[in-house]
């Protein structure tokens, strides 16, 4: 009776290790949601006005030629860069932020602001309508992740300890954005 009990237990830790390590893996589908390309509402910083464009959608090998190493990590992969090593952690330059992916208009260097979190913070998207919010169940926390709303990309996640008026925090990650300074 003892013995297969022991057996019960040693096969479902077995089991749990599998389920973590599966939900740990920051593995991340590397479409827009689905296989086929559809129509979406973004913002346009350059035209002032929300414009018609179309999801992304890539195979693995295509965006690994396109990506750095580190932007496919981050951007496909879920992955985080270490805190203080992003290049626009400590960056103050007028301009917009746009996915590393496929440009797509993010965010404002004026919604910026120093967090002392070691990653890039706005406390607003450029507009609600470019990016998409998910649950982020992963590390044993709930959170909130926030994605590029026309290729899927990772770009990190928010947190409501932010700024007014919106009170949020975009913990962003470096390698999932790129920047253009103003003209």
């Amino acid at each position: 009776m003892k013995r297969n009990v022991f057996f019960a237990g040693l096969a479902l830790a077995v089991l749990m290790c599998g389920f973590i390590a599966a939900g740990c893996s920051g593995r991340l589908d590397t479409r827009a949601g689905d296989d086929t390309k559809r129509p979406i509402k973004v913002f346009s910083y350059e035209k002032g006005n929300y414009v018609m464009s179309e999801t992304v959608v890539k195979s693995v090998d295509e965006w690994k030629k396109l990506l750095t190493p580190d932007q496919f990590h981050v951007l496909r992969e879920k992955g985080t860069e270490p805190a203080f090593t992003g290049r626009y952690a400590n960056h103050h330059e007028h301009g917009i932020y746009r996915c590393a992916g496929c440009g797509l208009d993010l965010y404002r260097s004026e919604d910026k602001f120093e967090s002392g979190t070691g990653w890039p913070s706005f406390s607003a998207p450029i507009s609600p309508e470019n990016i998409t919010a998910k649950v982020d169940d992963s590390l044993f926390m709930r959170r909130t992740e926030v994605l590029c709303r026309r290729c899927g990309g990772h770009l990190g996640h928010v947190f409501d300890d932010g700024p007014k008026p919106s009170g949020l925090r975009y913990c962003l990650n470096s390698a999932a954005l790129q920047f253009s300074a103003a003209k």
